[in-house]
């Protein structure tokens, strides 16, 4: 991966990623071993084969802990066993979620839980975890995804937009309670990034070219253009920007 820019305080630093080891988060984990930092990941999935193809290429080679997210008790562990292993866990990224597309007259009370337990409630446990390691580092950078989807009213996912919508309420609160222990939480709110899943289920070319029509930018975000935003919000660039939520979409939703 080329970096765009480098952000040299990242360096060493114990990061721990949700959801790290493919599409916006596999993009996530090689950006920060770009900087020089120590990435640990959970993935539920098979991650064997994106560790194997980055391993040897920087100067850490990331560590990948398989877990579900939706077991707290197993992501708790996960955050202890990547502090071990790389020291306290100063860099936070909650970015692990599930779009999947449900009308609103199929979605039972578990579809509904389901969708809260992967997009939201992670969130709030990985926080809990990290924030007494952060505080005893004398600082620490919390960034979680949420998304436009809940700007824009999208119709089809009810739970997912629901969720993106408490994840910038939660980044606010988190940010005032855990602010005076220099602690910093900020929100990235992508648009549409076409990573392999989207590419494969949901991108024809007529949403795909409905969707550029409402950017400025006449261009399709791939998971590559939210790593630098991450970064920046991670990095002591931005030691006073907390309790933001940071659009990157190309150009759909206004934040200001």
């Amino acid at each position: 991966m080329t970096s765009f820019a480098t952000f040299h305080d990242l360096a060493d630093t114990s990061v721990f990623i949700t959801g790290g080891g493919s599409g916006i988060g596999a993009a996530l984990t090689e950006g920060f071993l770009a900087q020089g930092a120590k990435v640990a990941f959970v993935q539920r999935s098979d991650a064997s084969e994106f560790v194997a193809q980055i391993s040897g290429k920087y100067v850490h080679d990331p560590l990948c802990l398989p877990c579900d997210i939706t077991d707290i008790a197993a992501l708790t562990d996960a955050m202890h066993t990547a502090a071990r292993a790389h020291g306290p866990i100063t860099r936070l990224i909650n970015n692990a979620a599930n779009d999947t597309r449900q009308d609103i007259v199929d979605t039972t009370v578990r579809d509904w839980d389901a969708s809260q337990n992967v997009n939201l409630r992670p969130h709030f446990f990985t926080a809990q975890t990290a924030a007494p390691m952060m505080k005893a580092a004398g600082y620490g950078s919390i960034v979680n995804f949420s998304s436009i989807s809940y700007m824009m009213g999208m119709a089809g996912m009810a739970g997912y937009v629901t969720a993106k919508a408490a994840v910038t309420g939660l980044t606010r609160a988190l940010a005032r309670e855990l602010g005076p222990d220099q602690i910093r939480v900020n929100a990235v709110m992508p648009g549409w990034v076409l990573t392999q899943r989207q590419m494969d289920l949901w991108a024809t070319p007529e949403d795909l070219a409905a969707h550029l029509a409402r950017q400025c930018l006449p261009e399709h975000l791939a998971p590559r253009d939210i790593v630098d935003a991450v970064l920046f919000l991670s990095s002591q660039a931005s030691r006073m920007m907390t309790g933001q939520a940071m659009v990157v979409d190309g150009g759909v939703a206004v934040s200001g």
